[in-house]
């Protein structure tokens, strides 16, 4: 007896998902390369090799086939804070967590953290893209609402851990449009490149922005 959860048509939860990335991939270059409005269902099932009606079984619009790419932009950092030991500060967590993964597998190719950025940054001229995003920063706050639940030893709907949560998932979505634009830009990428220094960035950010509660160590 097999414990795989199933969806449509017998297909695998895994499989699902790899072929929804598959498809936002397709989808998020051509949204790039010709502009949303030029861009087609027709045209998307083609480059991926798939039929029109098999992308409408797997997404509700042309613009939400963006939602699995643009969620790839939050994975790795929230792939590092999961593991956030309660004996470890923000800044040395992150320093040490990020730095690993450049020695390691990301859990996100460069490939699609660049498409991720491309679309967040296309978000700003389309609303449709900006729901995708800013769905991906909402996914990021529920999952930081456990991360800092457990930190402050309150539940996660807790209304403290919430507005804490808020504020933290504030801070990581407009350092990565800030990020993002600067790279697509042309910017010089050395500052985006120093681990440590972005670590810092973003561990000082979400100190800030949430009172100093989060980013100490706790026992």
């Amino acid at each position: 007896m097999t414990t795989k959860k199933r969806a449509g048509g017998g297909m695998s939860e895994q499989r699902r998902a790899r072929l929804r990335l598959e498809i936002s991939r397709e989808a998020a270059r051509l949204f790039w390369e010709q502009g949303v409005a030029a861009t087609g269902g027709d045209q998307i099932a083609e480059a991926v090799g798939l039929s029109t009606r098999t992308i409408w079984r797997h997404f509700r619009s042309k613009e939400s086939c963006a939602e699995p790419v643009v969620m790839q932009g939050v994975v790795t950092l929230l792939s590092v804070l999961r593991r956030w030991p309660r004996d470890s500060s923000l800044e040395d967590h992150l320093v040490t967590g990020l730095a690993a993964l450049r020695r390691q597998k990301p859990p996100v190719d460069l490939a699609d953290e660049m498409l991720a950025m491309k679309m967040i940054r296309l978000a700003d001229t389309e609303p449709a893209l900006r729901t995708a995003w800013l769905m991906a920063c909402d996914q990021t706050e529920q999952q930081l609402r456990v991360i800092i639940g457990d930190r402050l030893d309150r539940p996660a709907d807790d209304l403290e851990v919430r507005m804490h949560a808020a504020a933290a998932a504030a801070v990581i979505r407009v350092l990565d449009e800030y990020i993002g634009a600067a790279i697509l830009a042309g910017a010089d990428l050395t500052e985006f490149t120093d681990v440590p220094g972005v670590s810092r960035r973003f561990a000082q950010a979400i100190r800030t922005a949430t009172g100093g509660v989060v980013g100490d160590p706790v026992t």
